[in-house]
């Protein structure tokens, strides 16, 4: 195997793509040198998402699921770090985390350094002392006191969106000034905290993302399918399998825990419903910055339990566009009326939807109370075990579980218009009388105008 740039590492790729029992026939004709040579090669084996990005930044955010090689990522860029710099710290999000994981784990800095790089690690001072000389000190973000005044060249912080204190991220950053490039790596599973949001608007800040299954290679095979069997497109394998930001705020009505607790599997056998309605919470105006059409199908069994069945938003559409989703969302689930919100548009919602279907019963309903009280008895029926998710709805469960008493739309930067359809959608079917009676009203009202 050539030891020059692309010819190994091709050779390299294709020892691994050999069977176990052919790989180790290559490896036992190599020396125990070469083996290690390639052992601690961080360039045959990292990812391009695992390697420094170029360019002018001082944070590099690495959003990564477990397992997917971001501490592997954060232990070698302090190695290269530590070759050209005298101070390259660490910060766990606990003393023991930094030295389990940081320093002594699997994929911490003594496993992945080859002995005449490993540094000494003086467990009593929290310090690792490398063979050029440069010095390592290890902190803990529940101690943000001890980071006051400690100056950095270059720092690796660890689960950053576990740290308790953000004061300790905050103390750090007013210690990385030595140097001619003060930079940090922080490797961590997302959670929807503030620092993290806020560093991935940050403009010094670049953001790389990996799935656990990006290192599926290194991982046991039965620990992959087992993963994603068991949480394949819900919220927690969303945040810690694909790195996605999943969001919940304090005190709102639906948490993520109340939404898989009322979850049923899409592909559950065929259920018969007493009803089934398709709400729409229609747009002010259309284009690329209009807000979503929130579109929601849900039916009724004969017990009272309530199904919801599909999230059909759409955005950017024109009345014309999100009038045939309407009705073809009615049509698909032989539904028994639409329930449509009038506030904005009036009486024109109901003339575009019925120019699509001059005979579609809609049910038109007013937002006279604020969204938060309007979805409190949904919510509380959420609770009581009788609204359920058929499948996943990742976009629509995002919006529930934002939606607070002081919930500001303009401050959110969007409008939850995937859960007021929902809301409406499981209101209608809650009062089922109520809902036969309005039907029944707006049928005769069409009728006496001459409309069926």
């Amino acid at each position: 195997m050539s030891r020059a740039g692309r010819p190994l590492k091709a050779a390299f790729d294709d020892l691994l793509k050999l069977t176990p029992a052919a790989r180790a026939r290559v490896l036992a004709r190599l020396t125990p040198q070469e083996v290690a040579d390639l052992y601690y090669d961080w360039s045959l084996w990292a990812r391009p998402d695992q390697h420094a990005p170029d360019g002018d930044w001082i944070y590099w955010l690495i959003l990564a699921g477990r397992g997917a090689g971001k501490t592997r990522a954060g232990a070698e860029t302090a190695r290269a770090w530590a070759r050209q710099y005298s101070i390259v710290n660490l910060i766990g999000a606990t003393r023991q985390d930094a030295r389990e994981i940081m320093v002594t784990g699997e994929s911490g800095v003594l496993a992945i350094c080859p002995p005449e790089e490993r540094p000494t690690f003086a467990r009593a001072s929290d310090r690792l002392e490398w063979p050029n000389g440069a010095i390592s000190q290890i902190f803990s973000a529940e101690e943000p006191d001890r980071l006051r005044g400690k100056q950095h060249m270059k720092l690796w912080l660890d689960e950053l969106a576990a740290w308790r204190d953000p004061d300790a991220f905050d103390q750090a950053l007013l210690g990385l000034r030595l140097g001619d490039k003060p930079q940090a790596v922080i490797t961590t599973t997302p959670r929807p905290t503030k620092l993290i949001k806020r560093l991935i608007g940050d403009p010094n800040a670049v953001v790389t993302r990996g799935s656990t299954f990006d290192n599926a290679r290194f991982l046991a095979d039965a620990f992959v399918e087992r993963i994603a069997a068991d949480f394949e497109g819900r919220a927690i394998g969303r945040q810690e399998l694909y790195a996605e930001i999943v969001e919940e705020a304090p005190g709102a009505l639906w948490t993520r825990a109340l939404i898989e607790r009322q979850r049923l599997p899409a592909d559950r056998p065929a259920a018969e419903y007493s009803e089934i309605v398709i709400a729409v919470d229609p747009p002010a105006r259309s284009g690329a910055r209009a807000d979503e059409c929130g579109i929601v199908a849900a039916g009724r069994m004969r017990g009272g339990d309530i199904h919801v069945l599909a999230d059909l938003t759409s955005q950017g559409e024109t009345p014309g566009q999100w009038s045939e989703r309407v009705v073809a969302g009615y049509r698909r689930f032989a539904a028994n009326r639409v329930v449509a919100e009038i506030n904005n548009g009036g009486e024109m919602v109901t003339q575009v939807l019925r120019q699509n279907d001059a005979n579609l019963p809609v049910r038109t309903v007013t937002a006279t109370r604020g969204k938060f009280l309007r979805a409190e008895p949904v919510a509380a029926a959420y609770e009581r075990g009788i609204v359920f998710h058929c499948g996943v709805f990742s976009k629509l469960e995002d919006q529930l579980c934002t939606l607070t008493s002081d919930f500001d739309a303009r401050a959110a930067g969007y409008s939850p218009d995937r859960a007021d359809a929902l809301v409406w959608a499981v209101t209608d079917l809650l009062s089922p009388g109520a809902a036969q009676a309005r039907t029944l009203l707006d049928f005769y009202a069409r009728e006496a105008k001459g409309g069926v």
